[in-house]
């Protein structure tokens, strides 16, 4: 029989107001008569900032909910994610964003009535969780390039309203204009290397290749981090390795070095770096301490 979370609590669903798919009070409504459909007792929490949906999960943990589901894209997945993970709760996946990474590794529906049935129908999978500083990452983490053209692109849309591929095209080469390569010690147990790169990318558990392409993950269960380390390029070379990062089309041989472990400490000449974990970027304090968490998250997933 499919394991189900116990005791038979309302779940809480925190809707994302800003997910790639939308939100609002319309998708609001939509969740409320799948969830009676499928039998489901829960409450709907509309958030409109992070900061609404990460006090609303923590209210409901702290009420006694067993059963939380993020529905938005890999942003909103991680912010839930970092409240629970440590926790016997259980978190439901509702992929409603742009690229739904976790949802798509975790093999969970992308169609939200089917989504919305493995919550109902489904199993509970212990999956690990990567953490640098004390922050959670359900999917990836990277410093160097990529967060500053995830800042970059922010701008470009917010000051000067472009789309999302012009303003990453912009950022692409805004980021690397008079930026040198980033010089980084990367620390593995005792063993310790020095690199020039234009960033590095933590993936929790290692990412599949595909064809010479960096595709989903095969498991997420494997207790490891997998780190990658871009080859040192001229500017030009910069701007089109970062954009076949946000791509998913790095070629291992040409464009990184690959290394697996439970952590590494990531080190810089700088005080304070620019990181980003699951696509936010934040600042934070170097050195960067990485570890995995084994099976540290209860995830709800389809049945087979």
């Amino acid at each position: 029989m499919p394991a189900t979370p116990e005791p038979r609590a309302p779940a809480l669903v925190v809707l994302n107001a800003r997910s790639g798919a939308g939100g609002g009070g319309e998708r609001a409504q939509q969740l409320r008569e799948l969830f009676a459909a499928a039998h489901l007792p829960a409450e709907v929490l509309l958030a409109e900032s992070g900061e609404e949906l990460v006090a609303g999960t923590q209210r409901a943990l702290a009420a006694g909910t067993r059963l939380v589901v993020a529905a938005g894209g890999d942003g909103t997945q991680s912010a839930v994610a970092s409240c629970l993970a440590g926790t016997d709760a259980v978190q439901g996946v509702l992929p409603m964003g742009t690229l739904n990474h976790f949802a798509k590794d975790l093999g969970i529906p992308l169609k939200l009535d089917d989504a919305v049935r493995t919550l109902a129908e489904g199993r509970v999978l212990q999956v690990d969780v990567g953490e640098v500083n004390g922050r959670v990452f359900i999917n990836n983490s990277s410093l160097g390039l990529y967060p500053q053209i995830v800042r970059e692109r922010e701008l470009q849309q917010m000051r000067l309203g472009k789309s999302k591929w012009r303003a990453l095209a912009s950022a692409a080469l805004h980021a690397t204009e008079g930026r040198p390569a980033l010089a980084v010690r990367v620390a593995i147990g005792a063993q310790q290397g020095a690199r020039r790169t234009p960033f590095v990318f933590v993936g929790n558990n290692r990412y599949t290749m595909e064809g010479f392409r960096i595709g989903n993950r095969d498991s997420l269960q494997r207790g490891e981090l997998a780190l990658y380390v871009g080859r040192r390029q001229g500017r030009l070379g910069m701007v089109w390795l970062a954009l076949r990062a946000l791509a998913g089309r790095l070629q291992q041989d040409r464009d990184f070095e690959m290394v697996t472990g439970t952590g590494f400490v990531v080190d810089t000449h700088d005080a304070r770096i620019r990181v980003a974990t699951d696509g936010e970027v934040t600042m934070m304090d170097t050195p960067l301490h990485y570890r995995v968490r084994p099976a540290a998250l209860r995830v709800m997933v389809p049945a087979s």
